[in-house]
């Protein structure tokens, strides 16, 4: 069984690492969080005036042909931003929640590593609608309990026989 799950193990460990360090690569794998003018949410911008800024903007500086859908918004109040992060594509874009400046313009590499960690690339890719991504979890995260565990008595076992055996 472990020579068959080699290949998933690999995969989730290396995506695992990518994912623990995705904050401390300099941007590279998830665009570092700017920080906007003001928390107060009585001077923002409205949400509709702040998307309409994040659509135009992902026309004119990336590209007119890629989606302007919006997958879901990340409001950092604390740090006086939004994210807008899109469908289809893994482009993020971060705004001042008070002027609307333009504050990031960065690529979400982590999303990609996080489907491919999850599985949910497969379902992305086979339209399976997540029973690929509930599969390959639940089996990997089976198989490493049972490899755990039975590790555990590989080493455990003979230190008890040796002790009862004395």
């Amino acid at each position: 069984m472990g020579a068959f799950l080699f290949f998933f193990f690999f995969i989730v460990s290396i995506s695992g690492i990518l994912l623990g360090a995705k904050k401390n690569t300099a941007g590279y794998i998830l665009p570092e969080t700017q920080t906007g003018q003001t928390s107060n949410f009585e001077e923002w911008k409205s949400i509709a005036v702040l998307e309409n800024i994040a659509q135009q903007t992902l026309k004119d500086s990336v590209s007119s042909l890629l989606s302007r859908d919006i997958d879901r918004m990340d409001i950092r109040k604390e740090k006086g931003i939004v994210k807008f992060l899109f469908k289809n594509h893994i482009h993020e874009i971060q705004l001042d929640g008070t002027t609307g400046e333009v504050l990031s313009i960065g690529q979400r590499r982590s999303d990609v590593i996080e489907n491919i960690h999850d599985g949910s690339i497969v379902d992305d890719y086979l339209g399976t609608g997540g029973y690929f991504k509930l599969v390959y979890s639940v089996s990997m995260g089976i198989a490493l309990l049972v490899f755990t565990i039975t590790g555990f008595w590989l080493w455990y076992g003979p230190k008890k026989l040796r002790k009862t055996g004395r």
